[in-house]
């Protein structure tokens, strides 16, 4: 099998690993990175479990190729909390009652992470939308999207719409 040595920066720390080519992102964060907070729901990228961001970007882990991930910055759910701080959004995604049984709630928080570095002041049917690939079936939506508000709104307001 062929490996191939990537680097990347995950989280903030400069990482080097060598991989095979059929290894998923998902699976060299969890299996050798140790990063668990992503997980594989449907490992079809419809669940939306297994969300990280890329470049800045979301993306379902469980279809990205590690070698693709060369040369990027990734953050999971672990490099959203600060000095073991919550981060606001995860903090109102606790507030708003967006956590029930949990296995979502990374994704979730990845995608909304991911729209609110490039739009600070979503509208509902922005949230929505950024949220569209990740699947809940314990909480319900609208706590979902309450907490993306909030979480908003403690840093420079949303627009109500």
């Amino acid at each position: 099998m062929k490996m191939h040595t990537i680097r990347l920066v995950a989280n903030g720390q400069q990482e080097e690993v060598n991989v095979p080519a059929g290894m998923t992102l998902l699976e060299l964060l969890r299996e050798r990175l140790y990063l668990t907070g992503a997980k594989e729901g449907c490992g079809e990228g419809e669940c939306g479990a297994c969300t990280v961001l890329l470049n800045g970007k979301p993306v379902t882990a469980c279809l990205v190729l590690a070698v693709e991930a060369d040369g990027c910055e990734v953050q999971t759910i672990e490099g959203e909390a600060v000095n073991g701080e919550l981060s606001t959004l995860q903090q109102a995604f606790i507030d708003a009652g967006a956590v029930q049984c949990g296995f979502c709630t990374p994704g979730m928080i990845m995608s909304a992470r991911g729209l609110l570095s490039r739009n600070p002041n979503p509208t509902k049917e922005e949230i929505v939308e950024a949220v569209a690939g990740n699947l809940c079936r314990c909480t319900g939506y609208e706590a979902i999207i309450a907490a993306v508000r909030q979480a908003a709104q403690s840093q420079e307001g949303c627009r109500d719409t």
